[in-house]
C-alpha cells in the first residue's frame, strides 16, 4: 500500500506540473525480471531535451543504446555531457561482474556497474520505468517522467538462454533481431541458435556449395500433427539459409546487446539433411532426400576420415563467423542401426578399442571436442553425450529431465538445465481446445515459473556446476513468427525470472500482476503473446470422504461466475464463492468478469464423473514420474478425465520405463459391471500404449491384450461381473523403444488417465 500511495503522489506531481508539456509516465511499476532490491521514493525524474548523458570509458554501448531508445521512442535527443550531467554511468570496479546500482532521483539518474554488461542490464530496468509508449515509436513526447528508486540488482545464474530452431521452420533476419532485442529486454545472455536439421541446413558453407543448394530446401512439409495417420504433405518445396554477410550481422547486433551467440551445428545424428547433399558422408552411400516430416531419422554421418575432414572444415567457417566460447554439436538421438552394419564404423570400433556403438558415439563427439578445444573453444550439447563416457571438457545440455544434469554435475562437468517438463515452450500452454496445433505435451506459466534449476538430489558441493537454465523453441509446428511469438511468451518471462531472481524471493502472484501489465510492453513491441492470466482450473478436494470442485485464477480477487446446467456462464450467473460440494456427476462452466460484465479469457469447461471408485486414493507399485505426477494417485480417481490431445496436463499420470501396478480399495464389497481407463499415445515423444493389462478382483482375472490402431487415445474397457472390494491393475511398460523410431533405445513412457468403475 505504501509504494501505490508513493505512485500516486507522484502522478499528482506531474499532473500540476506539465499543464503544457506532453508527459508520459509509466502506469505501474512492472520490471522484468523483478530485480533483487527496489526502493521506490515519493517524486519522478523528469527526462527532456536538455538532459545530458555522461559516461565513463568502457560504457559506452549501454549509455549510447538509452540515449538511441529514448530518441526512438520519443523524439527526445540527448547529448553528451560532463561528469555533472543528468544521467551518470558510472564505474564502480567492486561490484560483481553483472551487477548493477540504479539510482533516480529528482536531480539525475545514476548508473553503477563494474562491466558494460551489467550497466545496460541497468538500462534495461531503466527502460521498464518508462511509459511502454516509448516502444512504438512516437515522436510526441516532451518529458518521460521516471519514479524514484534505487534498485540494486544481479543474476542468480551466469548462463540464462534462449533457443531457436530454424531448421524445421526458418525465419527472416528481422525476426531474428527481433528475437534478439526481447531477449536483451529481459536480461538474456545467450542465444542457441540451432541452425541444422535433417529437415533443412541453413548456414552458408563456402566450401560445400550443395549444403546450401541442395541440404538447404526440402520437396515437401508434413501437414498436420506426426500423430495424425496416414501422413499428408503440402507438395511444397521450403527451404533457404542464412548467408555468412547475414549470420555477422546478426553475431554483431547480439554482441552489441551483450548476448553471446551459440551455433548449433548437429553431429552425428540430425543429418540426414547433409547426408543428401553429399551421401559419401552416410555409411551406405545412398542418396537419401532431405527429411519432410518430423522425428528422428537412421542416416547418421559415418565415422571415417572423410567424415571428421568434412565436419572440420565447416567448422572452420562456423568458427569465423561466431566468436562464442561454446559450439553445440548436439549429440542427440543418434540411431545406431547404420552403424552396426558399416564396415567403416566397425573398423574403427576395433582400431580404437571401443566396446560398441555407445563408445563410438563417444569417440566421434570426443574427437569433435578435440579439434575444437585447439581452436580455442568448448563444446556444449545435449546429454545424450554422456552415453559411453563424456567427452574430458564437454559441457552438458539436460533436457531428458535433470537426471543427466545431475550426473554430469557429479562429474564436475558444467550443466545448463533444459528439461522438457519445464522448459519446451513447443508444449501447449493452456487446456482449452483452441489452442493452435503444437507438438503436445502441457506446460503452463506458473510450471515454468515454479521450475528450480538446482536438483534437491545434487549435494551442495556440486550446485557451482549448474550454470543456468534455457527455454527451447522447436519449430516443428511454428510455421511463421506470429506463432513463435504465442508459443515464448509469456513463458519466456516467468522462465527470465527463474534465472534471474533468488528463488527465495519469487512469488507467483505478485509475477502474474507484473506480468499483466508487461503485456502493455509487449503489445507496444507489436510481440504476439498467449494471455492466459485469467483462465481457470478446477479442482478436486477431499475433505473427509466428500469431495468439492475448487475454481482456481490466477489473479487475486477475480470475479468468477458460472453455470451448471450447460448454460455460458454471464454476470447473472452464480457468483463462485468457495468449494462446492460434488453431490452427483455434473458439468461446469466458469469464467472471469471484470466490473463493466465484460468477459475476460475463455471459458472453463469442466465433466466431472461420480463414479463407484471416485476419491478412493489408489496404491501405486511405483511413484509417477516427478515432471508428470498430476499431484499424484487421486488424479486417477477424481472423475476428471485428462485432455484428448495433451499429456502434460493436471490429470494424466506419467511413468518412464516403469511397470506399473494399481490397487483400488472400494471401501466395502461392491457390484461391479464395468471398469475402464485410458493411455495416451503419441510415440513422436515416445509415448506409447501398454500392449496388454491385467484387471484382477476377488472373484475374477482378466488377461486383456490392448489394440493400438494409432490413435492418440487408447480407451480400455473390461466388462465385470464381479461383488469385489479390490481391484489390481498390472500395466507392463512398453519397453525399450525399436531402431528407427523416434527416441529409440529409450525407455517408452507410459500415461495413464481416470480409472473409472461402474
Amino acid at each position: 500500500m505504501r509504494t501505490n500511495l508513493i505512485f500516486i503522489a507522484s502522478l499528482f506531481q506531474i499532473l500540476i506540473l506539465s499543464c503544457s508539456d506532453k508527459v508520459e509516465m509509466v502506469e505501474k511499476i512492472a520490471i522484468i525480471p523483478a530485480p533483487d532490491q527496489l526502493v521506490l521514493s515519493e517524486g519522478s525524474f523528469m527526462l527532456n531535451g536538455n538532459s545530458k548523458v555522461y559516461y565513463d570509458k568502457g560504457l559506452e554501448v549501454p549509455a549510447r543504446f538509452l540515449m538511441d531508445f529514448v530518441r526512438s521512442g520519443s523524439g527526445i535527443s540527448m547529448d553528451e555531457g560532463t561528469a555533472d550531467s543528468d544521467i551518470i554511468f558510472k564505474l564502480k570496479p567492486e561490484l560483481g561482474a553483472e551487477e548493477y546500482v540504479l539510482e533516480v532521483t529528482t536531480n539525475n539518474i545514476n548508473i553503477y556497474a563494474s562491466e558494460a554488461r551489467a550497466a545496460f542490464y541497468a538500462v534495461q530496468s531503466l527502460r521498464q520505468l518508462m511509459s511502454a509508449s516509448l516502444e512504438k515509436g512516437e515522436y510526441s513526447i516532451d518529458v518521460i517522467a521516471i519514479p524514484l528508486v534505487k534498485i540494486t540488482d544481479e543474476p542468480r545464474f551466469g548462463y540464462r538462454g534462449m533457443h531457436l530452431d530454424v531448421g524445421r521452420h526458418m525465419f527472416p533476419v528481422d525476426f531474428i533481431k527481433k528475437y534478439i532485442d526481447a531477449l536483451a529486454l529481459l536480461k538474456y545472455n545467450r542465444f542457441h541458435w540451432h541452425l541444422t536439421e535433417d529437415q533443412g541446413w541453413r548456414v552458408e558453407i563456402k566450401q560445400y556449395p550443395k549444403l546450401n543448394e541442395v541440404a538447404s530446401f526440402r520437396n515437401e512439409t508434413l501437414v498436420g500433427h506426426y500423430s495424425d495417420q496416414p501422413h499428408q504433405f503440402d507438395a511444397k518445396t521450403y527451404g533457404g539459409f542464412y548467408t555468412q554477410d547475414e549470420i555477422r550481422d546478426i553475431v554483431k547486433y547480439a554482441a552489441d546487446r551483450f548476448i553471446t551467440i551459440i551455433p548449433e551445428i548437429e553431429m552425428p545424428g540430425h543429418s540426414q539433411a547433409v547426408i543428401a547433399a553429399y551421401p559419401e558422408l552416410g555409411c551406405t552411400g545412398e542418396p537419401v532426400e532431405v527429411a519432410t516430416k518430423w522425428g528422428v531419422f537412421e542416416h547418421i554421418y559415418c565415422s571415417k576420415e572423410e567424415t571428421f575432414t568434412f565436419l572440420e572444415n565447416v567448422l572452420d567457417e562456423v568458427l569465423e563467423l561466431f566468436p562464442s566460447e561454446y559450439i553445440h554439436i548436439g549429440g542427440d538421438e543418434a540411431p545406431k542401426k547404420n552403424w552396426e552394419s558399416c564396415k567403416n564404423c566397425q573398423a574403427r570400433i576395433s582400431s580404437e578399442g571401443l566396446k560398441d556403438e555407445h563408445e563410438l558415439q563417444s569417440y566421434f563427439i570426443s574427437r569433435m571436442e578435440s579439434y575444437l578445444n585447439d581452436k580455442g573453444r568448448q563444446i556444449i550439447g545435449w546429454d545424450e553425450i554422456l552415453e559411453g563416457g563424456l567427452a574430458p571438457n564437454a559441457t552438458v545440455m539436460s533436457w531428458r529431465g535433470q537426471s543427466g544434469g545431475i550426473d554430469a554435475a557429479n562429474m564436475g562437468h558444467e550443466v545448463v538445465m533444459t528439461p522438457t517438463s519445464h522448459c519446451y515452450f513447443d508444449y501447449y500452454q493452456a487446456e482449452t481446445e483452441s489452442e493452435p496445433l503444437a507438438i503436445g505435451g502441457y506446460l503452463p506459466l506458473r510450471k515454468v515459473y515454479d521450475f528450480e534449476p538446482v536438483p534437491d538430489e545434487l549435494s551442495a558441493d556440486k550446485h557451482k556446476y549448474i550454470i543456468g537454465a534455457q527455454g527451447n523453441v522447436w519449430t516443428e509446428y511454428m510455421k511463421d513468427e506470429k506463432q513463435v511469438e504465442y508459443m515464448v511468451f509469456p513463458r519466456i518471462l516467468a522462465l527470465s525470472e527463474v534465472l534471474w531472481r533468488d528463488k527465495s524471493k519469487k512469488d507467483f502472484t505478485e509475477f502474474v500482476g507484473r506480468t499483466n501489465e508487461f503485456f502493455k510492453r509487449l503489445d507496444a513491441l507489436e510481440i504476439n503473446y498467449a494471455n492466459h492470466l485469467y483462465q481457470l482450473n478446477g479442482a478436486i478436494k477431499n475433505e473427509n470422504g466428500t469431495g468439492y470442485l475448487e475454481i482456481r485464477s490466477e489473479l487475486k480477487d477475480a470475479d468468477i461466475f458460472y453455470t451448471l446446467d450447460g448454460a455460458m456462464p454471464a454476470p447473472g450467473s452464480k457468483k463462485y464463492d468457495g468449494p462446492m460440494p460434488i453431490e452427483k456427476s455434473l458439468q461446469i462452466k466458469a469464467a472471469v468478469f471484470d466490473e463493466e460484465g465484460e468477459r475476460l479469457g475463455q471459458v472453463f469447461q469442466q465433466s466431472i464423473e461420480k463414479h463407484k471408485a471416485f476419491l478412493k486414493t489408489p496404491i501405486l507399485n511405483k511413484e509417477p514420474h516427478p515432471s508428470y505426477n498430476a499431484g499424484g494417485a487421486k488424479a486417477l480417481t477424481n472423475g476428471i478425465n485428462g485432455s484428448d490431445k495433451r499429456y502434460g496436463d493436471s490429470e494424466w499420470l506419467g511413468f518412464w520405463g516403469e511397470d506399473l501396478k494399481v490397487v483400488i480399495d472400494l471401501g466395502e464389497t461392491t457390484e461391479l459391471k464395468r471398469i475402464s481407463t485410458r493411455f495416451f499415445n503419441s510415440k513422436g515423444q515416445w509415448i506409447y500404449p501398454p500392449e496388454k493389462m491385467l484387471i484382477k478382483t476377488d472373484t475374477e482375472n482378466i488377461d486383456l491384450n490392448i489394440d493400438d490402431q494409432g490413435d492418440r487415445i487408447i480407451d480400455v474397457v473390461a466388462n465385470l461381473q464381479s461383488a469385489t472390494r479390490y481391484i489390481e491393475l498390472t500395466i507392463p511398460n512398453y519397453g525399450i523403444i525399436k531402431e528407427g523410431r523416434q527416441g529409440q533405445g529409450n525407455p517408452a513412457w507410459t500415461f495413464i488417465d481416470e480409472i473409472k468403475i461402474e
